[in-house]
């Protein structure tokens, strides 16, 4: 169906808008909800670069992989499903919905705060229509990604992109491609790390970031330089010698080679090099999800403990952290800047419109 665009009115309250994107998850924790969900997820050519032509990746996708793939990964689901709290469901999406509120409250009413998924629902579209609906003149839109991958970031582009080459009418639009080095950021991961050590100690430190193909990176992505930063600026800030902590990449996924070392096989190996005491941290990830909850908090850990370690947990995302909040305020105030809700040139606008000769009553 076509998008009909509000009709629009000169004079008629502005606001600023922002849309707050993250990855997605399934509708419930069953084969079904999956298969649609990693249809939708492994179809998208950013995340999947096939060497080969499209067809014959999308033959490979649901003659093979969306027959497979989608048990396991519901059964993963299960295992954290509700894990926040009674029928709190997905965690992504409960703690993506208190980001929301908290994002709303602290920037009060000059702004519009919409939740967006990539993949799945509330959509991209959905979110950006409705900051239209609310009279959104600017729009900022807010990837909660830190670091900058073609497979994240460059994904919520083209859908936005895909969404407003489809309308008659188009805001001013601000794009937060990334934030690995804020200083904010930094500080929120340390003290997260800290509070963490305060209750179990210092202990080896191992920050792991999700993977994405070596492939990528020689093409040009640099999402592997991002994360090695945001680990460097991480160390220094907690005073971390270099054989204090180590950056490891996880989520494997498929044959070709991804970007070393890995998460898991560096847990296997650490507690024959004299490391027994692991504590791991996920900056990459914005809000606790499968690959932290499931994969690190629980998959790794067995890993590491059946290798001979003898300490091993798992330091939460920032989540709905007031020092995370706080740094993603900052972010969009500081991306507001020359951008106007109702700027002094629409005000002007509107005066003159309202006592042209044409509009006048005779």
């Amino acid at each position: 169906m076509e998008y009909k665009s509000p009709r629009y009115e000169h004079g008629a309250p502005k606001k600023m808008g922002v849309l707050m994107v993250n990855l997605g998850t399934p509708q419930a924790p069953t084969k079904a909800a999956l298969k649609t969900y990693l249809r939708t997820f492994l179809s998208d050519p950013r995340v999947v670069e096939f060497k080969g032509p499209r067809w014959l990746w999308l033959f490979i996708l649901n003659a093979v992989i969306l027959n497979i793939r989608p048990k396991k990964s519901a059964e993963a689901y299960a295992g954290i499903w509700d894990e926040l709290g009674d029928n709190t469901g997905s965690p992504l999406m409960h703690i993506s919905q208190l980001q929301h509120q908290a994002l709303q409250q602290a920037l009060g009413d000059d702004y519009v705060v919409e939740l967006a998924m990539r993949y799945g629902q509330p959509s991209i579209e959905a979110g950006l229509d409705s900051l239209q609906q609310q009279g959104a003149q600017s729009v900022i839109v807010l990837p909660l990604y830190p670091q900058y991958s073609a497979t994240t970031v460059a994904s919520i582009f083209d859908a936005v992109s895909d969404v407003y080459q489809r309308r008659r009418w188009l805001p001013d639009i601000r794009f937060i491609s990334h934030y690995h080095d804020h200083n904010q950021y930094i500080e929120s991961l340390a003290h997260s790390v800290l509070e963490h050590q305060k209750q179990h100690g210092k202990q080896f430190l191992l920050m792991s970031f999700h993977g994405i193909p070596q492939r990528y990176l020689h093409n040009g992505d640099p999402y592997h330089c991002e994360c090695h930063k945001t680990g460097r600026l991480l160390a220094e800030r907690l005073g971390l010698q270099d054989n204090e902590y180590q950056v490891t990449f996880q989520s494997i996924f498929g044959r070709e080679p991804w970007l070393q070392p890995y998460t898991d096989a560096t847990l296997k190996a650490l507690p024959d090099k004299g490391t027994k005491s692991v504590q791991v941290v996920c900056p990459g990830f914005a809000a606790d999800c499968l690959e932290t909850l499931e994969e690190i908090q629980v998959e790794n850990r067995d890993y590491f403990m059946a290798a001979g370690g003898e300490s091993y947990s798992y330091i939460p995302a920032l989540n709905n952290s007031p020092l995370h909040i706080d740094l993603l305020t900052a972010l969009i105030k500081q991306h507001s800047q020359g951008l106007s809700a109702d700027s002094d040139f629409n005000q002007h606008s509107a005066q003159l419109y309202q006592h042209h000769p044409h509009n006048q009553k005779n």
